[in-house]
């Protein structure tokens, strides 16, 4: 692949870039090009001139994604910057970009005196992934406050989505992969501005006595199959804390939290992944519960 098969930006357009640096892991290889657009008019553009058969990947903050040692093929887009991270009230409703971190969307619900979004504070990444992923945590979903979003197709065209649209079920949604969504709008209910701010502060704290916030992490592994709960089957099988080598330094799922992976210092992408699989076939092989990843995997093995 070469420069001129990518076509003219705004914004910053980088070839073989590292990733690692950019997910909560720190580990992974190179973009053949990472594209930073500088607003969504320059997305759409880009996406309607690139090669149809070149490969688009979305990476977010990098909160629950593992980039494999091998890189990613074709173009990483990273919505950045207060073109797309954008958070503004009216009445009851947020609306915020796919950029925003969840938190502060929460934080900015909380200033509105709007009630809901609490549960964003807990967790670690950003509206496009929760709305791809129907994130939640704390007995509350995406779904339960989502209005509508927008985003663009591989192809760069606009599309609307309504909350039925998606079709949401636990940590999936039925909307397309390939859509980069934009926009997100949600509807809260009025309260209180200091009572909505105290309940955020109790997931913050909750959050940071529970799970390893400090480590290089990617969140949740395994979503919790019906009826149990995904930390106990790691725990139970013996995996709380265990080292896991397979190329690198060494990978292990957390004393604190034992749904939790974590890269000790120099893990590579082969030894955090090797190490899920090892412990799903474990507990499959213990219990005969199968684990499902709620981490999302890319890019090629190193």
């Amino acid at each position: 692949m070469t420069a001129t098969d990518f076509p003219a930006v705004r914004g910053k357009l980088l070839r073989d870039e590292p990733l690692g640096p950019f997910t909560w892991f720190r580990v992974g290889g190179k973009a053949d090009a990472l594209f930073i657009p500088a607003d969504p008019e320059d997305l759409a553009d880009f996406l309607k001139a690139l090669d149809p058969t070149t490969p688009v990947t979305v990476l977010g903050v990098g909160s629950n994604v593992i980039v494999r040692d091998g890189g990613v093929e074709g173009v990483v887009i990273r919505l950045a910057g207060r073109p797309f991270a954008g958070i503004s009230a009216e009445g009851e409703t947020i609306t915020a970009g796919a950029g925003a971190l969840d938190s502060m969307v929460a934080r900015a619900s909380a200033k509105a005196g709007l009630a809901g979004l609490e549960f964003y504070a807990g967790i670690p990444g950003t509206i496009g992934g929760a709305l791809t992923m129907n994130a939640g945590c704390y007995g509350a979903e995406t779904k339960d406050v989502l209005i509508s979003a927008w985003g663009l197709t591989r192809a760069g065209e606009r599309v609307d989505y309504s909350l039925a649209d998606f079709g949401y079920t636990y940590r999936h949604s039925q909307a397309p992969a390939d859509i980069i969504w934009i926009e997100a709008t949600y509807r809260g209910t009025p309260d209180d501005p200091e009572a909505v701010s105290g309940r955020i502060a109790e997931i913050t704290s909750r959050r940071e006595q529970t799970q390893p916030i400090r480590e290089k992490t990617g969140g949740s592994t395994f979503k919790n199959p019906p009826g149990h709960s995904s930390w106990k089957l790691v725990d139970e099988a013996g995996w709380r804390g265990r080292l896991f080598k397979a190329t690198g330094g060494g990978a292990k799922f957390s004393e604190l939290h034992s749904n939790f992976m974590i890269n000790p210092g120099e893990a590579t992408a082969a030894d955090i992944e090797g190490l899920g699989e090892a412990v799903r076939a474990d507990v499959l092989a213990k219990t005969g519960v199968q684990l499902d990843w709620e981490i999302k995997r890319i890019g090629r093995p190193g």
